[in-house]
């Protein structure tokens, strides 16, 4: 029962909205807040949390993408073998810059400290590229998360990695952002005369993007509780730790969402 039912405009039931209800609706003569948390702990009900969601459409489209996307992921290393690597790319756009201090490490019996203050410097927009059979990273700070600015970052991974690897191709496998759909970025990859081998992510399913995995693991271990007085020292910074997160932590991510699974979801879900 939503608090709306009981003329009230909270938006959520706390512990001790509901067992003042509880009282008031006559269901008990009397019960503490903390009777409610028990009761609620043993049927595992949490009426304070909410977590989102983005529902996805399973239509044609879905199931197109997701085929073209999953295919490349099943055989990244055989086409790695092949001279054709599976690359996914993806943004952690507008970045803060924060500068906090001090920074109190932890010490016996205290944990870190951070000033809850911090000055900005501005933002950076991080394009992150994963190679999908190696787990290794590339990435590149754009200064807008546009177009304009996200076209070079793939041609500058071909120059950086074409004759090295001696590789024919690329899959690159990203979602629908306006920079990876607009007619510069397509006709960008036209013109590689199928160098580049696009395919994009079904719409609200970006979760079928590794990079997102490989955004998460470095976001965490580089980026989430650092301190930088400027926008340069946090570029310098990011482009370092991502060639130790490659000496360190780089490994092929456990991929079990597989076309064979995506049918039997999509026959039960699909869309009229």
């Amino acid at each position: 029962m939503e608090p709306v039912a009981r003329g009230l405009h909270v938006t959520h039931w706390s512990s001790a909205d509901l067992a003042r209800q509880a009282v008031r609706d006559g269901i008990v003569p009397a019960i503490s807040a903390r009777s409610v948390r028990r009761v609620l702990a043993a049927v595992d009900l949490q009426p304070h949390r909410t977590r989102y969601w983005r529902s996805t459409r399973a239509d044609g489209q879905f199931k197109m993408r997701a085929e073209k996307v999953l295919w490349c992921y099943a055989h990244a290393e055989r086409l790695a073998a092949e001279g054709i690597w599976v690359v996914a790319t993806d943004e952690m756009p507008n970045r803060q810059v924060l500068e906090r201090r001090p920074i109190r490490r932890a010490i016996p019996g205290a944990i870190e400290r951070q000033e809850f203050e911090y000055v900005r410097h501005g933002t950076v927009n991080i394009l992150t590229f994963l190679v999908i059979h190696s787990g290794a990273m590339d990435v590149a700070c754009l200064e807008a998360n546009d177009a304009a600015h996200y076209i070079p970052a793939p041609e500058r991974f071909r120059q950086r990695h074409a004759e090295r690897h001696a590789l024919r191709g690329i899959f690159l496998v990203h979602d629908g952002g306006p920079s990876h759909t607009s007619g510069a970025t397509a006709a960008y990859f036209a013109e590689s005369d199928a160098w580049w081998r696009p395919r994009l992510t079904p719409a609200h399913a970006s979760w079928m993007n590794q990079s997102e995995l490989l955004n998460h693991a470095f976001d965490g271990r580089y980026l989430r509780r650092g301190s930088w007085a400027s926008r340069p020292e946090y570029i310098t910074h990011v482009t370092a730790a991502s060639r130790e997160y490659n000496r360190r932590y780089a490994h092929p991510f456990e991929w079990t969402w597989t076309n064979h699974r995506m049918r039997r979801w999509f026959a039960q879900h699909a869309s009229p």
